[in-house]
């Protein structure tokens, strides 16, 4: 299949031409994010940040390359012990997550459930509600002015009754 993009077109438009009545596909053009001037220093902050500590980084290297092996020894033993007491702090945090997991599960369980299925049964018992006044109030009430209606017209038909006078707003006047 020839995909080519037609000069002439101003979007970005791709013209099938092998296959005969296929369309053109619109491609939507790439919208640019517009970042706010705040937005924009804190991510030129961001990378400075992130380029020292990357420089930082490269120069302990260095600075550790030169060194002894004695004192490139305590810097391991130090990171080690920085890497294990990082590691509690994080199974730490695992098992403070779990027990607000199980305590928002208990929560859902206990308390929202049993509210969820009040709701549900009010809803119900509305409904019927509504269904029965309906079935019992409002479609005798329409049945009846539907009667009254028809009595009408036909005591009007046969000349019993006038035809009652529209009264004039006196605010359309």
């Amino acid at each position: 299949m020839a995909i080519h993009q037609n000069p002439e077109i101003q979007s970005n438009e791709i013209i099938s031409t092998s296959l005969p009545g296929l369309e053109p596909v619109q491609i939507p053009p790439v919208e640019s994010q517009n970042l706010s001037p705040e937005q924009k220093r804190m991510l030129i902050i961001g990378s400075i940040v992130l380029v020292i500590i990357l420089a930082l980084f490269i120069g302990s290297l260095i600075y550790l390359s030169h060194q002894s092996p004695e004192q490139v020894a305590q810097v391991r033993d130090i990171f080690i012990i920085v890497m294990a007491f990082v590691s509690i702090l994080t199974g730490l945090a695992l098992v403070i997550l779990m027990v607000q997991l199980a305590s928002l599960i208990n929560l859902l369980q206990n308390e929202v459930k049993p509210i969820m299925d009040s709701t549900n049964e009010t809803v119900s018992h509305l409904r019927g509600t509504t269904v029965f006044l309906s079935e019992n109030l409002v479609e005798p009430v329409i049945k009846l002015n539907e009667y009254l209606a028809g009595f009408s017209q036909f005591f009007q038909v046969l000349g019993l009754m006038r035809k009652p006078r529209k009264t004039s707003n006196p605010k359309e006047s």
